[in-house]
């Protein structure tokens, strides 16, 4: 029934998709019924050192074999996740507005530790990209297609999307309602035009030369605090939060720093026994937060930002191999004080006002918090002036009390 209706689909369209040369995945839910589907084709273009100071650059595909096992059919966010080769990744998160439904992030993580695809690198490291796509305001109910290819730049990584042909929150069956991408809508010519042609006198022209002024330098401007945003992970809609975290960011990319605003940020991720993620997707970034515990203890063990500057400059920064913000399994980090760490050599995240708890969430509440060293300092130096004083006191009183033992000894001696 389901392919009967991705025919129905194809024919409609006139879409000449070969299934035999693109990825086709269905993903049903825990009845058993289809609730994503995707026809599409990916290339893969990624850049990564071979020796110091070289690099080289290799061209793949999106394997028509690949396994699904981490795809999720949730209200109001869907996860199309995509495993393949040796440690490789593809996904899409799909969130619901309304009645329509968008494509907010496509993440793609590469093993570099994979000779196959990635000869001589110098480097065994997962890596991680995170891109926010523009596949917006498809209605319910209604299949997205795209045959042109469209090209998506982050950094080191190239991704090209083409013959696309997908449905998120399916019900019952795929939909023969079809949403195009602007790409494939046809365009109306506009006709040239024509501009009459006089003989005229010209006049004379005075060319002047004046000296310009010299540049002035605006200084930058300081930033203020930014807002803290509540950000709640929930594996589906009836749930409670698993994942939770307060807290105000800013990052920094070479000279610039930008804050991010809570409340012009869409929240996604996912909750595991081992690993989770939370990701902020704003206009101008995406920020991809991995946690991961060892059954003990938690930490943030990779980030990844993808953004763009004020000037337009695109970005992609990423290290997968941190130990931030540890504290035990069922409790959560805190640290009110602002923190900055430095990521990678152009990229610095700063933080205001973290409390975050990615495991052992009870009730979507925090548990007892774990004060990072900054805030246990703030509380050291009262308790140390408080003792400072009291030893003082201390030793003013016995001072008094032995100059008292002793003028009384003098008195009775002359007595």
């Amino acid at each position: 029934m389901y392919r009967y209706a991705t025919f129905v689909v194809f024919l409609t369209l006139g879409i000449a998709f070969q299934v035999s040369h693109g990825t086709e995945v269905n993903v049903t839910d825990k009845d058993n019924q289809l609730c994503l589907f995707a026809n599409l084709m990916v290339n893969f273009s990624v850049s990564y050192e071979v020796a110091e100071n070289k690099s080289t650059t290799v061209e793949f595909e999106l394997p028509a074999k690949v396994t699904t096992d981490e795809s999720t059919c949730d209200v109001p966010s869907s996860v199309l996740k995509l495993h393949f080769g040796e440690g490789h990744s593809w996904s899409v998160n799909f969130t619901i507005n309304g009645k329509m439904y968008q494509a907010d992030t496509i993440i793609f993580s590469y093993n570099l530790s994979d000779t196959t695809l990635f000869p001589n690198s110098v480097s065994n490291e997962t890596k991680t990209v995170a891109v926010k796509h523009h596949i917006t305001d498809i209605g319910l109910d209604t299949c997205y297609s795209c045959k042109s290819k469209d090209v998506i730049e982050a950094g080191v990584v190239n991704q090209t999307l083409w013959n696309v042909l997908l449905q998120a929150f399916v019900s019952n069956s795929i939909s023969e309602n079809v949403t195009s991408c602007a790409a494939d809508t046809p365009t109306t010519p506009v006709a040239p035009t024509t501009h009459s042609t006089s003989t005229t006198t010209a006049a004379p022209v005075t060319n002047s030369t004046s000296t310009a002024p010299p540049p002035t330098t605006t200084p930058t401007p300081t930033l203020p605090t930014p807002t803290t945003g509540k950000y709640r992970i929930k594996r589906d809609e009836n749930s409670t939060a698993c994942l939770i975290a307060n807290i105000g960011l800013r990052i920094g990319f070479k000279q610039e720093e930008m804050n991010i605003d809570p409340n012009g940020t869409k929240v996604s991720g996912s909750c595991g026994v081992d690993s989770s993620e939370l990701i902020l997707t704003s206009n101008t970034m995406t920020i991809m937060l991995t946690f991961t515990n060892d059954t003990k203890k938690f930490r943030l063990h990779a980030l990844n930002v993808t953004g763009k500057t004020s000037s337009g400059v695109l970005f992609s920064e990423a290290n997968s191999n941190l130990s931030l913000w540890e504290a035990a399994v069922g409790t959560s980090y805190m640290c009110n004080k602002e923190q900055n760490y430095t990521i990678t050599s152009p990229l610095t995240l700063y933080t205001f006002d973290l409390q975050v708890q990615p495991f052992g969430v009870k009730n979507g509440a925090f548990s007892t918090a774990e004060d990072c060293q900054a805030d246990a300092e703030s509380f050291l130096v009262p308790i140390s002036v408080g003792v400072a004083l009291l030893v003082l006191i201390l030793i003013v009183l016995l001072a008094y009390f032995i100059g008292r033992r002793r003028n009384m000894a003098t008195s009775y001696e002359s007595l």
